[in-house]
């Protein structure tokens, strides 16, 4: 059961950072934005789809 919860956060995450990378923002704020989501893991993946996939545009213009 927790190689399947594994899975399905490494995907998420991996869709995470290409929607990141699609942004029309500052190669700086991908990076950021990239790495703070791969380090919190859980807790990243729920405040990137819950909040900042629609703010991030406007934190790093």
């Amino acid at each position: 059961m927790g190689f399947i919860i594994y899975i399905i956060g490494l995907v998420l995450a991996i869709m995470a950072v290409l929607d990141i990378f699609k942004k029309p923002i500052s190669p700086v704020g991908k990076l950021i934005s990239a790495v703070l989501v791969l380090l919190t893991s859980w807790v990243g993946l729920a405040v990137y789809y819950l909040y900042a996939k629609d703010h991030l545009t406007e934190w790093f213009k």
